[in-house]
């Protein structure tokens, strides 16, 4: 093959060996999620640890959750407030809002929101330990260090998500009705009445599936990157620090690719 040729091949190669990373990561990713929900359920002792990651991954992360669901809800509430009244129909302001928490902003916006408090500490933790050797500490002791960091992080994610979403959901929903009723007049009765009759139980259970997919989605990325940071070409600090950065990205993306393929299927 002439130099030509090869010049001409150039993307094409470079995309395929891309692409050939790319799977192998999935691959490695999805071997390693096969792990740690297996040895989830490997011992009792399982439930103190899950409970500490529980604390830590959803009840500190209630305040922040809790802040964005009230402003995301308020700027639902105002924007779809003034778009209805354009055509004289405010009494419809519940269900946009409703509909447009539970089915999409909600479980997309929790996962955003402990992706980046909870999901970058878990890949930074984890690579500490890693390159400081910890890790390979707990083997020497015959500890298995993924039952003992990665297993009770995916169980308090599978925990934590859905309650976060829930508790997204009735705040979001409380922030419509502050700025749709309170602050722009609407009727306060309507507002309630096509927030009951508007959901079903299809959009209801379509959230908490989202919310269980984004929970495997985070942790999985967020643990992954931080165990294997001594694999990556920058080693101690500056390897810990790429590959928190790379988690994040990582499973900001995944988390709107999944979104999109569940919609697709659950509405």
């Amino acid at each position: 093959m002439g130099q030509e040729q090869k010049g001409v091949l150039a993307p094409v190669a470079s995309l395929g060996g891309a692409s050939l990373r790319f799977l192998g990561e999935m691959g490695a990713m999805f071997l390693f999620l096969a792990d740690s929900l297996r040895l989830m359920f490997s011992s009792f002792g399982q439930v103190p640890k899950t409970v500490r990651q529980v604390f830590f991954i959803g009840v500190k992360s209630i305040s922040v959750i809790a802040l964005i669901g009230l402003f995301t809800g308020m700027v639902i509430g105002l924007q779809t407030y003034y778009a209805l009244s354009k055509f004289g129909s405010e009494g419809f302001l519940g269900a946009a809002v409703a509909l447009s928490l539970v089915r999409e902003l909600a479980p997309v916006l929790t996962a955003f929101m402990v992706t980046g408090r909870a999901g970058s500490s878990m890949t930074a933790e984890i690579g500490v330990m890693r390159i400081s050797e910890q890790i390979d500490a707990l083997e020497i002791m015959d500890i298995n260090p993924m039952s003992y960091l990665v297993s009770p992080k995916l169980a308090a994610c599978l925990i934590s998500f859905p309650i976060l979403t829930t508790l997204f959901d009735l705040i979001g929903m409380l922030g419509g009705y502050l700025t749709g009723v309170m602050l722009m007049g609407g009727n306060a009765g309507a507002y309630i009445y096509r927030v009951d009759s508007s959901l079903d139980w299809e959009d209801v259970s379509g959230g908490y599936i989202k919310a269980l997919v984004f929970a495997v989605i985070v942790c999985t990325v967020c643990c992954y990157q931080g165990y294997f940071t001594h694999l990556r070409e920058d080693k101690g600090p500056e390897g810990v620090s790429q590959a928190t950065t790379t988690a994040v990205v990582m499973s900001c993306v995944l988390i709107l690719v999944a979104d999109y393929v569940l919609t697709s299927i659950l509405y």
